[in-house]
């Protein structure tokens, strides 16, 4: 009997943990309906059918702590931007994380307070070159890699979906990198394109 009880309240407490883990990612049934928009927001696989030149400034710039009748008209935009990437990780969701600032000083100076891209699962997993090592090669974070690059973050554009990460607002900054500008990311990242000094222009990164 005693086996039964303990059996039943662990089947209790792995449903009760899941629903929690979902509820939390948007997925679960009492998540609210900005949570389960966000969610969507995230997880879209199509490419925007334009992408509309765009800054870090103008990103910092969209309204923050608006109700979700006022935030969805704008992540229906696709944008590029151009910027540096100071810092890139593995993140526990799946996604690579990417510290995207609109300037870089050098793997010597210090960090610039930065927005953040995502380059989701559903564009990363079945390519072969939008690998985490491989990506780390080419836009050449700060941090993120097992060396520093000695010319420290390369020149990129980031196009994708304007997506605002509400959840993180009011969160402090983790030492020992700088605030973010805002909680507007291009979430998710579906075109890379770095710059070429040789051909002095901006050259896409093929999925």
């Amino acid at each position: 009997m005693t086996l039964r009880i303990l059996a039943l309240f662990a089947i209790a407490l792995g449903a009760a943990v899941l629903i929690d883990y979902l509820t939390e990612l948007g997925k679960g049934p009492w998540s609210d309906p900005s949570a389960r928009h966000l969610r969507a927001m995230k997880d879209r696989t199509g490419s925007p059918a334009g992408l509309e030149p765009f800054t870090i400034a103008a990103m910092a710039g969209l309204p923050r702590r608006a109700p979700l009748r006022e935030v969805a008209p704008i992540e229906r935009r696709g944008v590029v931007v151009e910027g540096y990437v100071q810092r890139m990780e593995r993140a526990a969701d799946g996604d690579y994380h990417l510290d995207f600032a609109p300037e870089t000083r050098g793997p010597d100076g210090p960090l610039v307070p930065f927005v953040s891209a995502e380059i989701t699962p559903q564009w990363h997993r079945d390519s072969g070159t939008w690998r985490y090592e491989r990506l780390v090669d080419v836009l050449r974070p700060i941090y993120g890699g097992v060396t520093t690059w000695d010319r420290g973050p390369r020149r990129v554009r980031l196009g994708g979906w304007l997506t605002y990460d509400f959840e993180y607002e009011g969160s402090r900054p983790v030492a020992p990198f700088p605030p973010h500008l805002s909680f507007w990311e291009i979430h998710p990242v579906t075109r890379i394109e770095v710059w070429d000094e040789a051909r002095a222009a901006y050259v896409e990164v093929p999925r």
